[in-house]
């Protein structure tokens, strides 16, 4: 029987997350950032562990983040580091998105990539394991799990696992991490323990690199063409604020409805939604004035998948999340928000005003 949704799904519920005690992994990067924010605006509060920001700029220090959250800089491949901050927070809910988190990278340093996205899961939760109090943790693994076959339709929850480059391989291992967690330790203790699984992220804030709108704002901003590679790739493309929105609603329903909800969710567009890398940059050109693109097609470079989209049934049937921004609006809004930091608008005031806005979709 498949359980009934939240009624008001959403982070936008702040006699939910007021007063909750919240541990966030990986709080000082992109979506962390923006996590943080959105938790805190809620009343919750907030412990963050992660490496010191990755980029110059950065969200986390260009929004002034660090009053919103207690920050722990630590590498979560530290086990005792991690169960000693755990300890201390005694989070009643955890939110696991530390990781390294670029397939590019990942060729370069593939055992960096497994140590911290393998056992740095498997440090986060046993330390759950060791802390009580807890009772919900979502651990954000990403759509590149699976194994990836060039098919023409979604990939569901339960398809195969896998992973071609170590990125996508050291994802697919940390599930099998997390399932082993689950059945042989924190259900029993009553801990309601999922993964969610989000397509390609996009929105302000983003300095990473090898990411397709950083790298053409990189391009863009100096005043040169963004060259790219693989135009016809095509991704479950949305706003940052769309994932964050399923994790704390997952988060939330595993709260309240515990053991029914164990397990993955996808989060991403409907599957006939899946853009194109080509369709992606358009959209961007468009809003960004004098923008030249450059689409020398270069398949050479480490492997890609080149087709990739998810089915999220089960999120939106079990949990009501649905997708509120079309990509079109999600690349604008993008666009926008660094346009306007360019132009002096301080970091913290652009996300507020995007979340206002997302929030107000409802």
């Amino acid at each position: 029987m498949t359980p009934p949704v939240l009624s008001h799904p959403g982070p936008a519920v702040p006699a939910f997350w007021s007063g909750k005690r919240v541990l966030l992994t990986g709080h000082t990067g992109f979506k962390g950032s923006w996590l943080a924010l959105w938790l805190a605006r809620q009343g919750a509060t907030v412990t963050g562990i992660a490496l010191a920001p990755q980029t110059t700029p950065n969200l986390w220090t260009a929004a002034g983040l660090d009053g919103h959250c207690a920050s722990h800089l630590a590498d979560i491949r530290d086990a005792d580091a991690v169960r000693r901050i755990m300890a201390d927070a005694r989070p009643d809910i955890v939110f696991h998105l530390a990781a390294q988190a670029l397939v590019r990278a990942s060729y370069r340093d593939p055992l960096g990539t497994f140590s911290t996205n393998v056992q740095g899961t498997a440090n986060v939760l046993d330390a759950v394991r060791q802390t009580d109090g807890t009772r919900a943790v979502v651990v954000v693994t990403t759509d590149k799990v699976y194994r990836n076959n060039e098919w023409p339709w979604p990939y569901r929850e339960d398809d195969s696992l896998g992973g071609h480059d170590p990125y996508s391989a050291s994802k697919a291992a940390s599930e099998l991490v997390v399932d082993s967690y689950r059945r042989a330790y924190l259900a029993d203790r009553g801990v309601a323990l999922a993964t969610a699984r989000a397509g390609n992220v996009i929105g302000g804030g983003d300095w990473s690199e090898d990411r397709l709108l950083p790298d053409a704002i990189r391009a863009w901003g100096a005043g040169r063409a963004l060259e790219v590679r693989r135009p016809s790739s095509t991704r479950p493309w949305q706003h940052v604020l769309e994932p964050l929105s399923g994790y704390v609603t997952l988060a939330r329903a595993l709260w309240e409805r515990g053991a029914t909800l164990a397990g993955a969710f996808n989060f991403g567009p409907p599957p006939h939604e899946a853009a194109t890398v080509h369709a992606v940059i358009e959209q961007a050109r468009g809003a960004f004035p004098g923008a030249v693109v450059d689409y020398a097609v270069n398949p050479s470079g480490p492997h890609e998948a080149g087709w990739l989209a998810l089915e999220t049934a089960r999120a939106r049937e079990q949990l009501g999340v649905v997708p509120r921004l079309a990509l079109a609006d999600a690349v604008r809004m993008t666009i926008e928000w660094y346009r306007r930091f360019a132009a002096g608008t301080p970091a913290l005031t652009l996300c507020e005003d995007d979340i206002r806005t997302y929030e107000a979709l409802r």
